[in-house]
């Protein structure tokens, strides 16, 4: 039997009450997360990022001109930073789908670097050789909107002009550090649990080293084995491990330490998995903070990782001399010893079960194991510049074996630093 005209209206009708009433109750529920300050995470969609699909950079040792095409028209900003000299241009969050070989850098600028700085931002940062200017930078409209091309134009400049640009920028890079640190990927801790965090080295516009043969970038292989860890942690008793990062972006070293330092962990361990010159150096190492270097190899490895923020374009905001200090002083005071003892527990459940390089446990200067009041160490997983140890590290189930005996070091350390009162 049809249903009548009625029934058919009075169905209609109480299908379109209840859409309204849905969208009554959304709206309510929306105005309410508005006054909680949350409505944009939780109502809004992140909106797509940019891309950029072409670039090029022409110029000579006077005048650079670098070029970069995008899907939609980027809004921009650019600024100076000093000691190296580099121009920030910073962007809305961009996918960069560009060869290796279109910013190759050329004429002022000797390093070119771009990529993701976290919480819909990106980044391009061309360092260069001397002091320079930007004399000009628009964004040109191509083929009735179909695609954008942003043009910056920089010139060598004498140090009285750059430091007067330097000068007249109301710019400390805080605005990018606002963006990031809240990452939002540590759990709530549990009463009680002994809270690790688990630090994947580099990200975003800060690669890391590159693989010699699949020319893997060191970012993407320490965050897949930061992964790895933390699930196996996680099913330990009582251990609660986090992620400083759980994507590809990009953290400053004061972040990292202050994310652990907020979520109140008991821990840190920073991965990495660096390159040589000498190609047949390889294995694993452990290393805790000093404020001198054991050898050269430690020595040089800080230096570089040290270099994260400079590669990003964020401002050093160096602390005063005595407050340097007394960090240092801390850090060796109060935590040294765990680190310390946690690094050699690291090294005793590696032995005869991962390759070690000589000497496994060393110590240099590290930035992101300044945490004054959290024992930190910095693992390098490996070296990317040797074959064998690349391939391991690319190896899903080697990742999860190391995983394993880090958590049987972790379970050590834990009970030696529960009886000592750590």
């Amino acid at each position: 039997m049809k249903p009548s005209a009625n029934h058919m209206c009075a169905s209609l009708l109480s299908r379109v009450l209840r859409f309204r009433g849905r969208i009554v109750a959304s709206v309510l529920v929306a105005g309410a997360l508005m006054v909680a300050g949350t409505v944009a995470h939780a109502t809004e969609p992140a909106p797509t990022p940019l891309l950029a699909f072409a670039a090029r950079v022409a110029g000579d040792d006077a005048r650079t001109r670098v070029v970069v095409e995008f899907d939609r028209k980027p809004e921009f900003s650019i600024h100076y930073v000093a000691n190296p000299v580099r121009v920030v241009v910073d962007l809305p969050e961009t996918a960069f789908g560009l060869k290796a070989e279109s910013l190759e850098p050329r004429g002022l600028f000797e390093t070119i670097r771009y990529g993701g700085m976290g919480a819909g931002s990106s980044r391009l940062v061309l360092t260069s050789k001397g002091p320079v200017a930007v004399s000009h930078a628009e964004v040109i409209e191509e083929e009735g909107g179909k695609s954008y091309r942003l043009v910056i134009d920089a010139e060598k400049v004498d140090q009285t002009r750059f430091d007067a640009l330097l000068g007249e920028q109301q710019w400390t890079g805080s605005i990018v550090a606002a963006k990031t640190d809240r990452p939002n990927v540590a759990p709530a801790q549990k009463s009680g649990a002994f809270v690790i965090a688990i630090d994947a080295g580099h990200g975003g516009i800060d690669t890391g080293a590159i693989g010699s043969g699949t020319k893997t970038e060191e970012k993407h292989v320490t965050l897949a084995f930061a992964q790895e860890l933390v699930a196996t942690l996680n099913r330990e008793s009582g251990i609660e491990a986090f992620l400083t990062r759980d994507k590809d972006v990009f953290l400053s070293l004061p972040q990292r330490v202050q994310i652990a330092r907020n979520k109140g962990a008991n821990l840190f361990i920073s991965i990495h998995a660096d390159t040589l010159k000498q190609k047949d150096i390889r294995g694993a190492t452990v290393y805790t903070i000093s404020d001198k270097a054991s050898d050269h190899l430690a020595a040089d490895l800080a230096q570089r990782e040290n270099l994260s923020d400079e590669i990003a374009g964020v401002p050093l905001q160096s602390e005063p001399a005595e407050v340097a200090d007394i960090l240092i002083d801390l850090t060796r005071r109060e935590t040294q010893a765990f680190s310390v003892n946690m690094a050699r527990t690291v090294v005793s459940s590696f032995e005869g079960q991962i390759n070690l390089i000589n000497n496994p446990h060393r110590h240099a200067g590290f930035r992101v194991l300044q945490a004054p009041d959290v024992p930190s160490i910095l693992l390098e997983l490996g070296f990317m510049s040797n074959k064998d140890d690349e391939k391991l590290l690319l190896d899903p189930e080697w990742r999860k074996k190391v995983s394993g005996l880090l958590a049987v070091a972790v379970r050590r350390y834990r009970e030696q630093a529960v009886a000592n009162g750590g």
